[in-house]
């Protein structure tokens, strides 16, 4: 298995990660099968939305904020359970398809990271299923 080290710099932020996926597709010479990108951490997510306007990206950080406010009637000592609550509706896994080395995005789509608790150093796993 490998990984991907992604170091946030915000509280929340979305990474693009699409490049240092598909460098390490390329590194590896996998070349058709599936890509399995895994977050071990309970409050990262990775999903996959369009790459092509920032403001999506602002949008979707903002309008989870008021969805799941950082502050809000929370028992979980830590201060970060607004964190675990928008991992879990993001989820930590994402399967992308590779085809002749290439992963097999749509026209907009790109491949993020989501940081809900930091900046941070963090990992996200990477499992090859190959043909």
């Amino acid at each position: 298995m490998e990984h991907l080290q992604i170091s946030t710099h915000a509280r929340e932020e979305m990474v693009d990660i699409t490049t240092a996926v598909r460098r390490l597709i390329n590194e590896n010479g996998w070349s058709d099968g599936a890509l399995l990108l895994y977050c071990p951490h309970t409050t990262g997510a990775v999903t996959i939305n369009e790459g092509a306007d920032p403001d999506v990206v602002r949008d979707i950080t903002m309008n989870m904020n008021k969805l799941v406010p950082h502050r809000g009637d929370y028992r979980h000592a830590e201060g970060n359970s607004d964190a675990h609550i928008k991992s879990s509706m993001f989820g930590c896994d994402q399967m992308v398809i590779v085809e002749g080395g290439n992963i097999q995005l749509g026209t907009w789509q790109k491949i993020y990271f989501c940081e809900f608790d930091g900046p941070r150093t963090r990992k996200l796993w990477v499992k090859w299923l190959g043909a």
